[in-house]
């Protein structure tokens, strides 16, 4: 199996402006390997949510190329991306994005019913990140019933659940408090020794520091960083 999950070649993106164009980042390159943990790091506007829409496939890039899973995306049709994202990429959103007529549990297990595992196995899993999250007891609450906090974890447990070898996460302890963040933080480790790849976007130094290494976003340049630990 190849080492290097996803791999970024001359990746640029821009967006054209009343003022002209506007670079967000040019000739980005860059190998990550199954099993890093990455911080990517930048002042707020600098990128870092286009560079994970773009690495989930949700977008696409102005120039260059993106390799995932030995996958070459740049001719694949909309329906060719969505099978590999479901394949292989978990999203976790700024926004959460949790249907809202669903209660925790059945948000969770979505991926999974989409996918048509067996219903018995995916509530199994299902109740388990629930408790690992810590919001087991918020099984049956509609997302209007939670706090920000707890649809951040709802948000986490249904990228968690479909077990996929990336997962891009955006500010995913931006609504929690400290001692959560650390319990998140450390459910990130426990995918980390599991050969999971994770790139989480955060403004949360202390977090960024614990990543293998930091991806700095700012003025159009992307370097990576080594993490101060």
């Amino acid at each position: 199996m190849n080492k290097i999950l996803l791999q970024t070649t001359n990746l640029k993106k821009s967006f054209n402006h009343i003022n002209g164009s506007i670079d967000l980042f040019d000739n980005f390159n860059i190998n990550i390997k199954r099993g890093e943990l990455v911080a990517l790091v930048g002042p707020s506007g600098s990128g870092k949510s286009s560079l994970l829409h773009l690495l989930a496939l949700l977008d696409t890039p102005s120039k260059g190329k993106i390799k995932i899973n030995d996958t070459e995306t740049k001719n694949l049709s909309n329906e060719q991306k969505d099978e590999l994202r479901r394949k292989n990429i978990s999203i976790i959103f700024q926004d959460n994005n949790l249907l809202t007529d669903f209660t925790a549990i059945e948000n969770i297990m979505m991926p999974l019913i989409i996918r048509g595992d067996n219903k018995k196995s995916i509530l199994s899993k299902a109740e388990k990140i629930l408790k690992d999250l810590k919001i087991f007891d918020r099984s049956n609450h509609f997302p209007n019933e939670l706090s920000g906090g707890e649809q951040q974890r709802v948000a986490i447990g249904r990228a968690l659940i479909s077990e996929t070898q990336l997962i891009l996460a955006d500010e995913p302890t931006g609504n929690l408090d400290f001692k959560t963040s650390k319990e998140i933080f450390s459910l990130f480790l426990k995918l980390k020794k599991l050969k999971k790849t994770i790139i989480f976007a955060t403004h949360n130094r202390e977090l960024a520091n614990r990543a293998d290494y930091k991806l700095f976003i700012s003025d159009g340049n992307i370097k990576r960083v080594n993490a101060s630990k």
